[in-house]
């Protein structure tokens, strides 16, 4: 079994920031594309960023790009999001991924799910 168990969550004002992490243990070498999905009150799970084992290759929706910063650290089993410039619209709860394989826009596609971590900004 994989556990994947997030930290970092709050409270912040807009324009403010917050570092999400998520560590990983178990079966981790199973786990090559890792990930971040958002899921908010009433909406459907959402993805955010994705990262490649070597993080090469990085991915994030539109509305985080320039915002956001995904990366990972292989030897500590842990992956982070970097959250800059926050927007009320940003508030969710936050979920950490992994998957066999490539990265994946669709959230049915990961393997395994932390138990999410709360963001919340406020105006």
């Amino acid at each position: 079994q994989v556990q994947l168990v997030e930290s970092g969550g709050g409270l912040v004002q807009a324009g403010g920031s917050l570092t999400l992490s998520c560590g990983v243990s178990g079966r981790t070498f199973s786990f090559s594309a890792m990930g971040w999905f958002r899921q908010a009150p009433g909406k459907e799970r959402e993805f955010v960023a994705a990262i490649s084992w070597g993080g090469r290759i990085i991915k994030y929706r539109d509305s985080v790009q320039g915002r956001f910063t995904i990366s990972r650290d292989n030897a500590k089993n842990t992956v982070y999001l970097q959250m800059n410039s926050l927007k009320p619209e940003d508030t969710a709860v936050y979920y950490c991924t992994g998957k066999i394989g490539a990265i994946d826009y669709d959230s049915s596609a990961y393997a395994a799910w932390g138990q999410g971590t709360q963001v919340t900004v406020s105006s």
